[in-house]
């Protein structure tokens, strides 16, 4: 069956949007646990972005991406490298400003931008321990566009204040994506609904987040992926491994 439009599922359109936040000839990069972003890093590659640079977390530079495995540190995602790059070049680079997109996801995230990767509580009392910052707290502000996705929106995650704060950045706003539509955070305009995916209602979006966020009065629906990239997402991804990360 060939691929269009209009049967392209929620989680291949969220998809997309990651793959598009890559430009051709970008450097990017991924931590620990990204598989959605792995595939969106393949399709870019795969479509409109061939010249593309990828740092990968298992230690490889610009891996062979013929499939999404389940671990986005599966070994298999040394092979066909061009060379070998450690976390403190891949930190080096950020740094220099060689590294252009970087996405990070939060167990929280407030209408500053602020994300939690840390605990829920306090650092001086935590009741439960996230994964951790990894060096995200630097990196985020070292990059030079940051990303951050939560793959499955809820007032759990997007809420008025982060419990902790493992990564902010006050200098510039932040584009986050979620399964129901893109905002920006941060800034002096503070949250906004940029779009809605046409799966969501502005009301139903409301109720899923936390914090008070600015409608524009002409609100844009995210465009579906075109056909080309939603046959890149599913020979990527043939497993379809891709609707466990993404929505309820």
């Amino acid at each position: 069956m060939t691929a269009t439009t209009m049967d392209a599922t929620p989680a291949e359109t969220v998809v997309s949007l990651l793959a598009r936040e890559i430009e051709d000839g970008a450097v990017v990069a991924t931590g620990v646990a990204s598989p959605l972003v792995i595939l969106a890093i393949a399709v870019a590659r795969a479509t409109h972005a061939p010249g593309l640079t990828y740092l990968a977390c298992v230690g490889s530079l610009d891996p062979d991406l013929p499939e999404l495995y389940p671990s986005s540190e599966d070994l298999r995602y040394l092979e066909g490298r061009s060379a070998e790059v450690s976390i403190a070049d891949l930190f080096d680079h950020a740094r220099r400003g060689r590294v252009d997109t970087v996405f990070f996801g939060a167990a929280e995230v407030d209408p500053a931008g602020r994300t939690n990767m840390t605990a829920s509580g306090s650092l001086e009392k935590p009741r439960a321990k996230f994964p951790g910052v990894a060096g995200a707290a630097t990196l985020r502000q070292w990059v030079k566009n940051p990303v951050l996705l939560v793959p499955r929106q809820s007032r759990r995650n997007l809420v008025p204040q982060v419990q902790v704060a493992t990564t902010r950045d006050p200098s510039r706003p932040v584009r986050l994506i979620s399964d129901l539509g893109t905002f920006e955070l941060g800034g002096p305009r503070g949250a906004r609904l940029l779009s809605r995916h046409p799966w969501a209602s502005v009301d139903g979006i409301t109720e899923r987040t936390g914090f008070e966020f600015a409608v524009p009065d002409a609100l844009p629906v995210t465009s579906l992926p075109d056909a080309r990239t939603v046959s890149a997402i599913r020979a990527l991804d043939p497993r379809n491994l891709r609707d466990a990360l993404v929505g309820s």
